[in-house]
C-alpha cells in the first residue's frame, strides 16, 4: 500500500494550490487524487472554449440542481470541473476578489485570523498583476497571471459612458482599496490562454520529484482508525485502491463533492446517513448545509447599429478571428464571457454594494446551453451578491458513482428576491441611458410584457440560472456554532488529520465570483499545515 505524508483528493482551485505549496517542503510527499483527466482538452486553454467544456462530461460533472419553487420546477444546470485545474479550468475567466466587509464578516463570527487584513497576504502572494494597482493590495510575484482585457467593443465601451453619467463612478480596479463602480473586468488569462491552478501552481510543482498526482482516481471513501484520517479508497480502471496519509488528508473537492465524499464516509448528519445506508462514523450536523449560489437573470437587447460577438463565431468571421487569436492579436477567442462589471448598490443609503451587473457584447439562445443568438444582441445580467437563500448537499445513497441531491433553494429568502427585482430595475435603466440606448432595438427579453414586480418575480423564476458560484457546505466556524463543519484552520470537528480546503468552507458568500477566494483559502490551508501565517497587511488609512 502507497503511503505518502499529505493526500490532497481533488486538483481544484484550492486543491491545486495546496499541493503545490506542501510540495515546496523537499522532505514531505504529497499525492493528488483527481477524479477526471488532464486538462488536454483544448478548449480549457482558449478562453471562449468555456462555452464548449460547459457542457462536455469529458471534463465537467454536468450535476444538475433539484426543482423548487424559485426555479418554477426547473433543474438548473450546476457545472462543476473534472480534470486538473478543476472549475478553474471550465470558468469564465474572471478574476473578483470580493469587498473588505465579506471577510471581516468571517473574522467577526469567531474565525481568527480570516479578516481583510489576514487573508490580503495571501491573495497577494498567489497573484501576478500585469496592469495598474495600488501595491498594497495588489500582488507581482505569484504564478496566477491577472490581466485587464485587451480587446475593445464599441457596445462595451458606450454602456460604461453610459453608466458613469448615470451616476456609477469608474473603478479601474475593483480588487483594489473599494470594489464599488464599473470597468472592463481584469481575467485570469495571459497571451490568449487561459490560467487555471494546474498551470499557475500544479504543473510547475510537478517537476518536484516528491509530488504525484493521480488522475482519473474518484475517491469513494475516506479510511479511518478511530477518530483520525488515514487514508483514502478511489477506483481507478474498475480497481478499488488505498494510500495511506502519515500526516493529513486535504479534502478539496469543491461545495458538492467535499460534502458528499465525507457523507458517503460516515461523517454528517446521522438522520440523513441512516436513511441511506450508511453508519454513522461521527455525526456533523452541518456536512452539506448551508449552501449557496448567485442566481443571476441575463436580460437581453437586440442590437441594431452594428455587429456583436455573436456574428464573429461562424463562418468567415470565425476564421478571422481564429488567425487573430493564433497570431497573438485581440481576439474574441481569447475573451472571458463577461467584458464589464459593475458593483453597485439597491440603495444609496447602503455603505456598501448588494448588487452585481455583467455586461457582455453577445447574446445566448433562450434555453439553450452555450449557443449564441443568430441576431446582434448584448446581455445585462444582475444578481444578488451576498444571497440569503440557503440550501444543501445530500447524498441520495451510499453509492460514490450516483449524484448527491443538489438543492440552493434559489429565491427562497424574500431579501434575494426584493434585491433582484432591484437589480432588474437597474439593468433597465442602464440599458436605456442616452448613450446605450441608441445602439438597442428592443428588449428581448424579458420584453415589453414583463413590467409589475409580481411579472418580474415569474420572469425570474422561470428564467434566471447559476453563475456556478456553489459555496458553504463545508462551513467554516467557531466552537459555539453547532452547524460548523470546520474549524478556523480548517481541520474537521472531531477528526483528527482531516481538513477542507474549497469554497465549502465559505461562511458566507462573498460579494463576487468565487474562485479567487477558493485559491486564497488554498493558500491559508498550505500554511496552517506548514505551522506558519503571513502577517497582515497594515490597511490604516487605506
Amino acid at each position: 500500500m502507497d503511503e505518502f505524508d499529505y493526500i490532497v483528493v481533488g486538483a481544484g482551485s484550492a486543491g491545486g494550490t495546496v499541493a503545490a505549496r506542501l510540495s515546496e517542503d523537499p522532505n514531505s510527499t504529497v499525492c493528488v487524487l483527481e477524479a477526471g483527466g488532464r486538462d488536454w482538452n483544448p478548449y480549457i486553454h482558449i478562453p471562449a472554449g468555456f462555452m464548449k467544456t460547459l457542457v462536455d462530461p469529458a471534463v465537467n460533472w454536468l450535476y444538475e440542481s433539484e426543482p423548487s419553487e424559485g426555479t418554477a420546477g426547473r433543474r438548473i444546470h450546476a457545472p462543476r470541473g473534472k480534470t486538473l485545474g478543476g472549475s478553474s479550468s471550465i470558468n469564465g475567466n474572471v478574476y473578483s476578489r470580493g469587498q473588505r466587509m465579506d471577510f471581516d464578516g468571517w473574522a467577526q463570527r469567531g474565525n481568527r485570523g480570516w479578516g481583510y487584513a489576514d487573508v490580503l497576504p495571501y491573495f497577494k502572494r498567489s497573484e501576478r498583476r500585469v496592469g495598474d494597482g495600488d501595491e498594497t493590495f495588489r500582488g507581482r510575484d505569484g504564478s496566477l497571471i491577472i490581466t485587464d482585457i485587451d480587446y475593445r467593443h464599441p457596445l462595451a465601451d458606450d454602456f460604461i459612458k453610459g453608466a458613469v453619467n448615470y451616476g456609477i463612478p469608474l473603478n479601474e480596479d475593483y480588487n483594489g482599496a473599494t470594489q464599488e463602480g464599473i470597468s472592463y473586468t481584469q481575467r485570469t488569462i495571459h497571451q490568449g490562454r487561459r490560467v487555471s491552478s494546474a498551470r499557475a501552481f500544479l504543473r510547475p510543482a510537478l517537476k518536484r520529484p516528491n509530488i504525484e498526482v493521480r488522475t482519473k482516481a474518484h475517491a469513494t471513501k475516506i479510511v479511518f482508525e478511530g477518530k483520525r484520517a488515514v487514508g483514502i479508497q478511489y477506483m481507478r480502471g474498475g480497481k478499488s485502491i488505498e494510500i495511506r496519509a502519515r500526516r493529513e488528508i486535504i479534502l478539496s473537492g469543491g461545495s458538492v463533492n467535499s460534502p458528499q465524499l465525507l457523507q458517503l464516509s460516515g461523517v454528517g448528519p446521522a438522520g440523513l446517513l441512516k436513511d441511506i445506508g450508511i453508519p454513522v462514523h461521527h455525526e456533523l450536523p452541518g456536512v452539506g448545509e448551508n449552501l449557496r449560489d448567485h442566481f443571476v437573470l441575463r436580460m437581453v437587447a437586440r442590437i441594431k447599429t452594428m455587429d456583436t460577438i455573436n456574428q464573429r463565431v461562424n463562418g468567415l468571421p470565425l476564421m478571422t478571428e481564429a488567425f487573430k487569436y493564433f497570431t497573438g492579436q485581440p481576439s474574441v477567442l481569447g475573451l472571458s464571457p463577461t467584458l464589464v462589471y459593475i458593483f453597485w448598490k439597491s440603495n444609496p443609503a447602503l455603505d456598501n454594494g448588494d448588487l452585481q451587473i455583467s455586461f457582455t457584447p453577445a447574446s445566448y439562445k433562450e434555453g439553450v446551453q452555450s449557443q449564441l443568438d443568430d441576431f446582434p444582441g448584448a446581455t445585462v445580467a444582475p444578481w444578488v451578491q451576498r444571497p440569503e437563500s440557503i440550501g444543501y448537499i445530500r447524498a441520495k445513497s451510499a453509492d460514490p458513482f450516483e449524484a448527491p441531491a443538489i438543492q440552493p433553494n434559489y429565491f427562497s429568502h424574500e431579501t434575494d428576491r426584493r434585491l433582484s427585482i432591484a437589480g432588474m430595475k437597474l439593468a433597465r435603466d442602464l440599458m436605456q441611458t442616452p448613450e446605450f440606448s441608441p445602439h438597442v432595438e428592443c428588449e428581448e427579453l424579458p420584453g415589453k410584457d414583463v413590467h409589475t414586480e409580481d411579472e418580474m418575480l415569474a420572469y425570474y423564476r422561470q428564467n434566471a440560472t447559476t453563475t456556478f458560484h456553489l459555496m458553504g457546505t463545508c462551513r467554516m466556524g467557531p466552537d459555539s456554532d453547532p452547524t460548523a463543519v470546520v474549524d478556523d484552520q480548517l481541520r474537521v470537528r472531531g477528526i483528527e488529520g482531516l481538513r477542507v480546503a474549497d469554497a465549502s468552507i465559505m461562511p458566507t458568500m462573498p460579494s463576487a465570483n468565487t474562485n479567487a477566494s477558493t485559491i486564497m483559502i488554498g493558500e491559508k490551508c498550505a500554511d496552517f499545515i506548514k505551522g506558519r501565517q503571513l502577517e497582515s497587511v497594515n490597511l490604516a488609512g487605506k
